[in-house]
């Protein structure tokens, strides 16, 4: 029996964290950016350990979850997580490739499709040994091409793709949403401080949409104070870690 961690994240929801599939702050804000509503269908491409889904039931967030995940231990964390906040009803976890998704899932079958994907292209950077870290990194199974098709595959018309990245992937990021017709709608920049240079983008484009982006305010992580800033805080919620 694999070994977890529980991290509780309110109103009745845990979500199961290992060594190989955890999450981080960048995960908990890009679930906040997207906020499906409640009558939408949702899907999470590469949900790790189930942490976006998650957060998603928390609050309350969409009609019907769909998590996909490519490596065997995150797709059984993701059932566990599923399990014990006893979600059954509306998350589905499937064990699958992103680029094979056709064989899964249909047609225009989602209003909204998030993914945090792999932050370094597959040959930029020092490569981790571990498996489950080199796919979460490095775009070895996935690119930003792989993850927009599939997006433009899954989403209704005027559907929307959210997702985050590291500063300097942003131009990448919005050609390959334009090269498979989801238009770049909005964008907001997370900065430690507000005297830091920002070290991720949250961005949100939709399946056929006009060209025209608006830039959300800046989102900063700390106060002067080095205490987390009231609307970090507020996106947290309840969260803190238990064992189990």
């Amino acid at each position: 029996m694999p070994e977890y961690k529980y991290e509780y994240l309110g109103s009745g929801i845990r979500v199961a964290v290992s060594k190989e599939h955890s999450f981080g702050t960048d995960a908990v804000l890009l679930a906040d950016f997207a906020s499906p509503k409640r009558n939408e269908k949702a899907c999470d491409l590469g949900t790790g350990c189930g942490i976006i889904p998650m957060i998603w039931c928390r609050n309350g967030q969409a009609k019907e979850i769909t998590a996909v995940e490519l490596q065997k231990k995150g797709f059984l964390q993701t059932c566990e997580s599923i399990r014990i906040s006893s979600v059954e009803d509306k998350v589905r976890a499937v064990n699958h490739d992103l680029k094979d998704i056709k064989s899964v899932l249909g047609h225009a079958s989602m209003d909204i499709v998030t993914m945090n994907p792999p932050y370094k292209a597959a040959d930029a950077g020092i490569k981790s040994v571990a498996k489950a870290e080199l796919i979460a990194r490095h775009e070895v199974e996935c690119n930003l091409d792989d993850i927009c098709s599939t997006a433009a595959y899954l989403l209704n018309f005027g559907g929307r793709l959210c997702m985050c990245n590291r500063p300097e992937r942003l131009s990448d990021t919005i050609v390959a949403m334009k090269n498979n017709g989801i238009e770049p709608k909005r964008l907001r920049l997370v900065a430690k401080t507000p005297y830091t240079r920002p070290w991720l983008f949250l961005i949100e484009g939709r399946k056929g949409g006009k060209p025209f982006m608006n830039i959300d305010p800046l989102l900063i992580m700390y106060g002067e104070d080095g205490e987390l800033s009231k609307e970090v805080t507020d996106i947290y919620g309840e969260y803190k870690e238990i064992t189990k």
